[in-house]
C-alpha cells in the first residue's frame, strides 16, 4: 500500500513538471486567490476586532424632564437596571452635566451658561446595552418610561457600523469565490493537458489490468500538490508581512486607538485555513477534470 502511494506521489510531481507553463500559470492562479482570500481574512479578523471594540462602547442616553430632581432621576435609573439586556446605567446630574457642557464649550462660550439664574440641563442617564444589536429596542422601551422626556436615538450609528461590515463581508465572499472558480478552471486544464499526453501510456495500463483508481490518483494528487504549493507561498508572505506591520505599528491601527489581532492569534488560523483550501481547491480541480475527461 505504502509502494502505491508513494508512486502515485511521484507520478503527481512528474506531472507539475512535464507541464511546465501549464502548471506554472495553475500555480500562480491558487497563490492570487489564497493571498487575496488571506489577506481578506487578516482584514475582515481586524475589522471584527475593531467592530467588537465600537459596539462594545455603544450607549445611548435618555433625557429626564428638566424639572425632574435627583430622587426621581434614581428612580427612572433604578426602572432602566431592571430592564433585561442593560449592561449599564450612568446617571449624570443637572450639576455634573453643566460642567461637562463648560468643558466641551471653552472658557468664552461656557460664560453664556453662567448668564443662567438656573441650571437649564435636564438630569442624563446613560444607558449602555449588553447586546449591541438590542440597543433599539433597548431605546424604545427605555422612552416608555414614565419620567423620561427624550432618549437620543442610536440607530443610525448603529445600524451604519452593522450595514458597512455586511457589504465589506459580502464584497469580499463575492470576488474570493470568483477567483477560486479561476484557479480550479486552470487546475482543470492543467490536468486535462496532462492527460491527453498520456491517453496512449493509459491505454496501456487499462490493458495490462490497472484499476480506474489506479489510473486516477495521480492526477488528483497533481491537483492537490498545486493547490499545497499554491497555499505555502501566501502563508509565508502573509504571516511575515503582517508581523512586521503589527510591529512597526505597535500594535494598533495606524491613527486610531484600536488594537490589532496579535498576530500570533492570526497566523495558525491563517495557515490552516488557506492550506485546507489550497488542498481542497486542488483536489476538486482534479476530480472534475478526472470525471469529465479520463474515461476509464
Amino acid at each position: 500500500m505504502m509502494t502505491r502511494w508513494l508512486r502515485h506521489v511521484r507520478e503527481g510531481c512528474k506531472n507539475v513538471v512535464r507541464n511546465g507553463w501549464m502548471s506554472f500559470a495553475a500555480l500562480s492562479a491558487v497563490i492570487v486567490t489564497l493571498a487575496v482570500l488571506g489577506f481578506s481574512l487578516i482584514l475582515t479578523f481586524n475589522v471584527q476586532q475593531m467592530s467588537n471594540s465600537v459596539t462594545g462602547q455603544l450607549e445611548f442616553s435618555a433625557f429626564l424632564n428638566v424639572n425632574a430632581s435627583e430622587k426621581q432621576g434614581e428612580q427612572v435609573a433604578q426602572e432602566i437596571r431592571a430592564l433585561p439586556g442593560v449592561a449599564s446605567v450612568q446617571v449624570i446630574s443637572k450639576n455634573e452635566g453643566l460642567q461637562q457642557m463648560k468643558q466641551e464649550l471653552g472658557q468664552e462660550l461656557s460664560d453664556v451658561l453662567n448668564a443662567f439664574k438656573q441650571n437649564p440641563l435636564p438630569i442624563q442617564i446613560v444607558v449602555k446595552p449588553q447586546d449591541p444589536h438590542q440597543i433599539d429596542r433597548l431605546a424604545k422601551e427605555v422612552s416608555e418610561i414614565p419620567g423620561v422626556a427624550a432618549v437620543r436615538d442610536p440607530h443610525k450609528l448603529a445600524a451604519a457600523i452593522f450595514r458597512t461590515l455586511a457589504v465589506v463581508r459580502d464584497i469580499g465572499i463575492v470576488f474570493v469565490v470568483g477567483l477560486v472558480i479561476t484557479s480550479m478552471f486552470l487546475i482543470s486544464n492543467t490536468i486535462r493537458m496532462t492527460i491527453f499526453h498520456r491517453r496512449r501510456e493509459i491505454e496501456i495500463m487499462k490493458l495490462v489490468g490497472a484499476t480506474n483508481w489506479f489510473i486516477r490518483w495521480p492526477f488528483i494528487i497533481e491537483g492537490m500538490i498545486i493547490g499545497l504549493i499554491g497555499s505555502v507561498i501566501p502563508v509565508a508572505l502573509l504571516v511575515y508581512g503582517y508581523r512586521s506591520l503589527y510591529v512597526k505599528a505597535k500594535g494598533v491601527f495606524s491613527g486610531l486607538a484600536f488594537p490589532l489581532v496579535q498576530a500570533s492569534q492570526i497566523e495558525v488560523k491563517l495557515a490552516v485555513i488557506l492550506i485546507a483550501m489550497g488542498l481542497l481547491i486542488g483536489m476538486w480541480g482534479g476530480v472534475i477534470t478526472v470525471r469529465r475527461f479520463l474515461r476509464v
